[in-house]
């Protein structure tokens, strides 16, 4: 692949920008695969951040909102990969934090729910542990799931 010059990676860049957030670790990504010299990069994701292409405050807030309500994942697993992307602690905790905790509740206990209707188990135990380790998976934090879960769980412990 042929490198791009830093004003061809500086437009493709800002298109991609315009039709949709983009952190600057997912840009400096693509910038990698264009064969993008180090140097040019910091330019263009300098001149893009200044320019409000990129701002990592609200790729942050529209990616948890996408997380949260399409993937239902819990507030671990969204902080977890916010981190991967390199977004400062700081701001993934303030947007994690503007986060409706009844509206939270409610996609934890629907996500139960219908998990429920599928498991197969032969306790009450058992089933409670199924739905446990996905709602875990699915990054929710263990008193709220225990919150949705039986008593026979909470005998348990």
């Amino acid at each position: 692949m042929k490198t791009l010059s830093e004003e061809q990676a500086l437009s493709k860049a800002a298109a991609l920008c315009s039709r949709s957030e983009y952190c600057i670790e997912d840009i400096r990504s693509k910038m990698e695969n264009w064969l993008v010299l180090p140097e040019v990069q910091e330019r263009i994701l300098k001149r893009l951040t200044s320019e409000k292409y990129i701002d990592e405050a609200r790729f942050c807030h529209s990616y948890i909102n996408d997380k949260l309500h399409f993937n239902k994942w819990g507030k671990r697993k969204i902080h977890q990969m916010l981190q991967l992307k390199k977004i400062p602690r700081d701001v993934i905790n303030k947007n994690l934090s503007t986060i409706d905790e009844k509206d939270y509740e409610n996609i934890l206990k629907s996500l139960m729910d219908s998990k429920s209707k599928t498991i197969n188990a032969h306790s009450e135990y058992e089933k409670n542990m199924k739905l446990m380790r996905f709602a875990i998976g699915r990054g929710f934090e263990y008193d709220l799931i225990r919150k949705f879960l039986s008593d026979d769980l909470e005998k348990v412990d």
